[in-house]
């Protein structure tokens, strides 16, 4: 059986993270030009579950037949001993068809290059490139593109952009959770619990809380600052740049990068959603549509900034924890004749108001004034974990789209 062709780079980009099949999908039905995602090993992420050898090729052959690219993530800091199995994973990851491998170590970078020439290779943000000299040496060495670091401004992009060969390809992340050590280069995690955050393992030491304790003075605990609970004064606020796409496009990016490999199905499908909206207006012309920021709101996240890209931020936040205002409570498995048959995610009720996400459509809301059972029998309450819930509706839902409940007060 022949695989199907690998489709072609359509720029400006919009990427997508892929934590498993189930986020996958949501990338690509949602509007995705491109996934990025990891094998088993050598990735920048543990948590999500990743892909195995034969989920890998599978996962190619599913995003390639739908125009879709894959970029497969080899962006650790390898030691020693992580070299001897790095190229029968390269090797592997070439047969399966990825389209590029996301590489920050030269040792690594040169051996991709001898085992799969035909690959692209996109240098990582771990690599931290801030200047366009870098961006050109990597270009002389091979690279296809520059996963810029996260630290840049604007300004700095569009110098860098006129200052490099316009065959090299530029990304940057627009969305998403950020670091406040430089490009993810961090010891915390490893130095106070042994997981070592550049082998994809952090234990995000910076999200919690701390405050100041005295050696003499044994359990008294000072805040560091104003606030009564303390301070979390390494913990980074979210990023977000719908609403700035035109200004990244001035500055010459091709590739408009999502972060959150490790976040929930839903998170990527309203994020490439929104994303996909907003890109589209900017190559229109268009003011920003008007839902787009409102659905970057629904999902979970800490308080939003524009990161590096205006100078720099105010990056702190006053807390640990996600704002969280929304939940999907079903996945729509059919519609037909005003029917909708539901699978339940979470428990909701009869007189809900449901906000409904689905491909290619602007949210809209759906009353759910009659539900039953699988059994056709009339119900208040679904409140079993994925039930099948019949609901009587004359708005169409289309299969796979996810169902939102606000969080009463």
């Amino acid at each position: 059986m022949m695989k199907p062709e690998k489709p072609q780079l359509r720029l400006p980009e919009l990427l997508s993270p892929a934590g498993d099949r189930e986020r996958l999908e949501a990338a690509v039905q949602f509007g995705a030009d491109a996934v990025y995602l990891a094998g088993t090993m050598f990735g920048m992420r543990s948590a999500p579950d990743n892909f195995d050898p034969q989920q890998l090729a599978d996962a190619v052959d599913y995003a390639h037949a739908r125009g879709v690219r894959v970029y497969l993530t080899c962006n650790i800091l390898p030691r020693n001993d992580d070299m001897d199995q790095m190229e029968p994973f390269l090797r592997m990851a070439r047969d399966a068809g990825v389209d590029a491998f996301i590489v920050t170590d030269l040792g690594v970078m040169a051996l991709a290059q001898k085992v799969a020439p035909n690959v692209e290779l996109h240098i990582s943000t771990q690599t931290g490139v801030v200047n366009y000299a870098a961006a050109r040496r990597l270009y002389e060495l091979g690279a296809k593109r520059v996963v810029l670091a996260r630290e840049m401004s604007l300004d700095e992009i569009a110098t860098l952009r006129a200052k490099t060969p316009k065959e090299l390809e530029i990304e940057c992340f627009v969305h998403g959770a950020m670091c406040v050590s430089f490009s993810g280069r961090c010891l915390l995690s490893n130095y106070f619990t042994g997981r070592d955050g550049n082998h994809g393992d952090c234990a995000q030491p910076c999200r919690w809380k701390y405050a100041l304790c005295e050696e003499t003075r044994p359990g008294q605990y000072f805040p560091i600052g104003e606030a009564d609970g303390g301070t979390y004064i390494l913990n980074a606020r979210d990023l977000r740049m719908a609403d700035h796409l035109p200004e990244l496009l001035q500055a010459g990016v091709d590739s408009l990068k999502i972060e959150g490999r490790a976040k929930s199905a839903y998170y990527t499908a309203a994020v490439t959603n929104a994303y996909r909206r907003a890109l589209d207006d900017a190559m229109a012309g268009e003011p920003l549509t008007y839902w787009v920021l409102e659905e970057l709101d629904k999902i979970s996240h800490r308080q939003y900034s524009t990161g590096f890209y205006f100078g720099p931020p105010g990056q702190s936040v006053d807390r640990g924890s996600y704002v969280r205002d929304y939940e999907v409570v079903a996945v729509c498995e059919s519609y037909r004749n005003g029917v909708a048959v539901l699978s339940q995610r979470n428990r909701f009720f009869r007189g809900d108001i449901a906000d409904v996400l689905e491909p290619g459509r602007a949210p809209y809301l759906v009353h759910m004034d009659r539900i039953e059972n699988g059994d056709g029998e009339p119900i208040e309450v679904a409140n079993h974990p994925v039930m099948r819930v019949l609901l009587y509706t004359d708005t169409p839902i289309a299969p796979g789209a996810l169902l939102r409940i606000q969080k009463k007060e």
